[in-house]
């Protein structure tokens, strides 16, 4: 299918490793992520930075799993550094110690994003399964010591939305300069556990107000982003801003993917980064292809007055929820589909189907096909 040609990959989200030492209910993380412990060496690793850069690239994410659980992070940001990429760490902060809070900066890294599940240790340690709310309040400290912003993470559902107000106050109390209010996206680890973490609309607004008056309160001190979510929105949005078109992600294993939960579609081959060139991967590989662009298209997004807005939205969310990627994304109210996700809005919370799934190798490999 012929797809528009992209322009480069402006954003490189370099998955470091599957390994983590928290257990998240809501992970991004493939249920499958055992089956994928084959992780790229340093060597390819630089090579996927200059290959990157080349093609375009100016912001480099270090994501996992835990990055800091890597022991090249520091070559591999002082490269990205070299190169002139602007660099962000994204970490739950296990693993930041002073000193390697100081070598990380003198390697160049421009920004850390710190994860908390909540504003109470008792939560925090829960939804995570571990013992690190006093842990992230150390590595807070770090990050304001070595001078870099102040960006903290929140992922919001059910059993923590009625907690956003603690949230605010614990983040300013912090001296964070940004704090997203992520509310969840229902992949992966989220989607297993959907019944039991889709909040109300009521919780939904009551949430988004907290919000709004904190910003009110604080003006320019904290910028605070409530990130609104699919279920409850019913607008479309693009799929990481346009399938193939601004981001390119790398797995630990090295599979190149247009979004990092894209290698659950069926019937789809992505290119190893191991086998072939970014430029090839990202011009000429059908897995980047396949979804660029309106061709691809079938009713109602073929004849739809905003399929060039919204590109049709989530192929994963459309493959999740309706067992097909090509249709409508579900959330839409002209998707065939979207009775779907008004039936699991008005059933969360009330039909559990079972109990917490916590992320960890155990779990991923009884969900390996």
């Amino acid at each position: 299918m012929d797809a528009p040609r992209p322009g480069p990959p402006l954003w490189l989200l370099a998955e470091l490793t599957y390994r983590c030492p928290l257990h998240c209910v809501f992970c991004f993380n493939p249920l499958d992520f055992a089956r994928h412990e084959d992780e790229l060496g340093t060597d390819d690793w630089l090579r996927v930075l200059r290959e990157a850069r080349e093609l375009g690239a100016v912001q480099l994410g270090l994501s996992g799993g835990e990055p800091l659980l890597r022991d090249d992070l520091e070559a591999i940001v002082a490269e990205a550094h070299r190169l002139g990429f602007y660099t962000n760490l994204l970490t739950s902060g296990v693993g930041l110690t002073a000193a390697r809070a100081q070598a990380l900066k003198e390697a160049g890294l421009d920004h850390v994003q710190l994860s908390f599940q909540d504003s109470t240790r008792e939560m925090n340690d829960f939804l995570s399964h571990t013992k690190t709310f006093a842990l992230k309040s150390n590595v807070a400290a770090l990050i304001k010591q070595q001078g870099w912003p102040m960006v903290m993470n929140v992922v919001i559902h059910r059993l923590n939305i009625d907690h956003v107000d603690r949230i605010i106050a614990m983040a300013h109390e912090l001296g964070a300069e940004y704090l997203e209010l992520a509310n969840t996206q229902y992949y992966s680890w989220a989607f297993l556990n959907r019944s039991l973490l889709l909040p109300s609309h009521e919780q939904l607004q009551r949430a988004e107000a907290c919000a709004d008056a904190w910003r009110a309160r604080l003006g320019n001190a904290m910028r605070i982003l409530f990130v609104a979510p699919d279920y409850h929105d019913g607008t479309v949005k693009r799929c990481v801003n346009g399938w193939g078109s601004t981001l390119l992600t790398v797995a630990p294993d090295g599979v190149a993917l247009p979004c990092h939960t894209a290698r659950m579609l069926p019937g789809l081959r992505f290119p190893d980064v191991r086998e072939q060139s970014l430029r090839e991967i990202w011009y000429a590989s059908e897995g980047f292809a396949r979804y660029r662009g309106t061709g691809w298209m079938k009713e109602p997004c073929a004849s739809c007055e905003h399929r060039e807005r919204d590109l049709g939205g989530c192929r994963c969310q459309a493959w999740l929820v309706a067992q097909d990627a090509e249709a409508a994304d579900p959330v839409c109210v002209k998707s065939p589909h979207h009775e779907r996700i008004v039936q699991a809005m008005a059933e969360a919370g009330k039909a559990v189907e079972h109990p917490l799934v916590f992320r960890d190798r155990r779990a991923s490999l009884a969900r390996s096909p």
